[in-house]
């Protein structure tokens, strides 16, 4: 694992962290007993099989 040799100041550190940023779950349409609905990908199997309820 990399170790810093010199400690990084409060500032950097904020501006680096900053720059992380969450992505949406790209969302695919499923069709429910007539009814379409989009659904994160990796859900797609749960809410086929009933594990999870489709909200209108």
């Amino acid at each position: 694992m990399a170790v810093p040799k010199r400690k990084m100041s409060r500032s950097n550190t904020r501006h680096r962290r900053a720059q992380w940023k969450a992505s949406r779950p790209d969302l695919v349409p499923i069709t429910i007993d007539g009814s379409e609905y989009l659904v994160p990908r990796r859900l797609v199997r749960a809410y086929q099989r009933g594990l999870i309820e489709p909200e209108s």
